[in-house]
């Protein structure tokens, strides 16, 4: 197994504001310094990391920097994560060309992984016609991920249609794409991490790990996450691509990652 690190702890979770009145440039961003995240992932002891698609296409006309600050700091580009609405047939033509483009630019600067997270959840409620179009509009994505030869997974997320146990259930039969399970996130919607990883594990490809306490995201170690058995699970079944761990916002983001980073060395003995 091996073991990255999401930037987006580095300025926190927020969206590109052209996407208030342009879908197709509604990109996910973390609010800060991706060189100073890789460098501070670096020195955490992290030899990966993930990226919004945002921050990333903050590179495309800069790809020879990207590609340099890579190989300066060391680190593999594990993956991109993007998001949509998905359920709404007007705009999902529109929302696809985003994903498209920050497929292409990933798959050309060595990206292995695309996840996405979403499933709008309308003013009126949710209707079942919406996992549906979910599932529907996650198959495409997952076809062109593959297209770019990439490997692509769907990531359950609070405030989307797919939050809780049962959603999560009632979205799988109707997609094949991956399942990228947020251990965090996954509880806070009301489930059990380690019986979703144990349900799913022949779907899972991908995975972000990240510590909760009292309806707060932590670093490992530090909530009441049972990283042993997931990890017990993932072993078990062979796994042996990326680990990426989650936070997404900490005052200290290096002293997060290096926290977490240190938590996870009691795995790495026992596996010795």
């Amino acid at each position: 197994m091996k073991l990255g690190y999401q930037t987006n702890t580095w300025g926190g979770v927020v969206g590109h504001p052209a996407g208030v009145t342009s879908i197709k440039d509604l990109f996910y961003l973390a609010n800060g310094s991706t060189e100073e995240a890789l460098q501070d992932i670096k020195d955490a002891g992290f030899k990966g990391f993930e990226l919004f698609d945002g921050n990333l296409m903050e590179y495309k006309d800069q790809k020879e920097a990207f590609k340099e600050l890579i190989k300066r700091h060391s680190l593999e580009f594990v993956g991109v994560y993007a998001g949509a609405n998905f359920i709404y047939p007007d705009i999902w033509t529109e929302e696809l060309l985003r994903l498209e483009e920050a497929a292409s630019l990933a798959s050309e600067l060595g990206a292995r992984h695309f996840v996405v997270g979403g499933g709008a959840v309308r003013a009126n409620g949710i209707l079942d016609s919406d996992y549906r179009q979910l599932g529907e509009a996650l198959n495409q994505v997952a076809a062109l991920a593959e297209k770019y030869g990439l490997i692509p997974s769907y990531h359950p997320h609070l405030g989307t249609i797919v939050q809780s146990p049962d959603q999560l259930d009632k979205l799988m039969p109707l997609t094949t794409i991956n399942l990228c399970p947020d251990t965090a996130h996954i509880e806070a919607g009301g489930g059990d991490p380690v019986e979703v990883i144990k349900k799913y594990i022949n779907r899972i490809k991908y995975i972000h790990l990240k510590d909760y306490r009292d309806g707060a995201f932590v670093p490992l170690g530090e909530g009441v996450q049972k990283f042993d058995q997931m990890i017990r699970l993932l072993d078990d079944a062979g796994y042996d691509d990326w680990i990426i761990i989650e936070l997404d916002q900490y005052d200290d983001p290096k002293k997060g990652a290096t926290i977490s980073r240190e938590y996870l060395t009691q795995f790495e003995k026992v596996n010795r």
